[in-house]
C-alpha cells in the first residue's frame, strides 16, 4: 500500500493549502511512529515505511513541484510494487473542513491529481479530498491554494489534519468503506452544528 500526500517542497510553501495533502500523510507518519527518509534510487520523494493493519505501507512525499508529482509517484508504485494507492490532496470544489473518500473520477481541474493521471495511465486510484473552500471573489484559484491559512482556519485545518490522518490509518486496518463512512463523518464530528471557524 501507497500514500502519498501531494504538496509543494520548500519552506516558501509551509502551512498553505495546497500543501494540506501532505501536512495529513506527515501526521499519518507520526501516528504509526515512522519517520521520514529519502526515498531510494534517486527517487525524488521522501517516505516512511509502517505497518498499517496486515499490510506494509509506504507513507510518500514527493519532493518534486506538486504539478510534477506524477513521474516519482509512478517510479514509487513500481519500485515498491504497490497494489493499492492513496493520494491525499486539497480541493477547492470540497467545502472547508470536509473530507472526502472517493476512487477514480475525474482530476477536478487539480493539477497535480492531473499529473499522476498521465504518468500512471489511468485515474484508478484513491483519493482522500482535503475542502480548503473556494477563492474569494474573482481571487484566482492558483493565487489561492497558493495562500497559507489564516490564524482564524489554522485551528479547525489542525483539527482536519488528525482526522485526515485517522482516515489514512483506517484505510489501511478497516478497509476502503470504512475509512470512506469516517471520511464522510469527520465534519459533523469536528465541527457539530457551528461549522468551522
Amino acid at each position: 500500500m501507497l500514500v502519498v500526500g501531494l504538496r509543494n517542497p520548500g519552506s516558501d510553501y509551509l502551512g498553505t493549502r495546497h500543501n494540506v495533502g501532505g501536512e495529513i500523510v506527515w501526521a499519518a507518519a507520526e501516528r504509526l511512529g515512522a519517520s521520514f527518509k529519502r526515498a531510494p534510487r534517486c527517487i525524488r520523494a521522501e517516505i516512511a515505511e509502517s505497518a498499517l493493519g496486515a499490510e506494509r505501507a509506504v507513507l510518500a512525499l514527493p519532493v518534486t513541484f506538486m504539478n510534477e508529482s506524477g513521474g516519482t509517484v509512478k517510479a514509487l508504485v513500481k519500485y515498491f510494487k504497490a497494489d493499492s494507492l492513496l493520494v491525499v490532496h486539497d480541493d477547492i470544489d470540497l467545502p472547508f473542513g470536509k473530507l472526502r473518500l472517493h476512487h477514480g473520477r475525474g482530476t477536478g481541474g487539480h493539477n497535480g491529481v492531473a499529473s499522476l493521471v498521465r504518468s500512471l495511465g489511468d485515474a484508478g486510484f484513491w483519493r482522500l479530498k482535503v475542502g480548503v473552500g473556494r477563492p474569494p471573489g474573482r481571487m484566482d484559484p492558483a493565487d489561492y491554494v497558493l495562500r497559507r491559512f489564516t490564524k482564524k482556519e489554522r485551528p479547525d485545518i489542525d483539527l482536519l489534519v488528525v482526522e485526515g490522518a485517522d482516515v489514512v490509518r483506517s484505510f489501511g486496518e478497516d478497509g476502503e468503506e470504512t475509512a470512506r463512512q469516517r471520511a464522510g463523518e469527520a465534519f459533523g464530528r469536528l465541527f457539530g452544528d457551528r461549522g468551522p471557524g
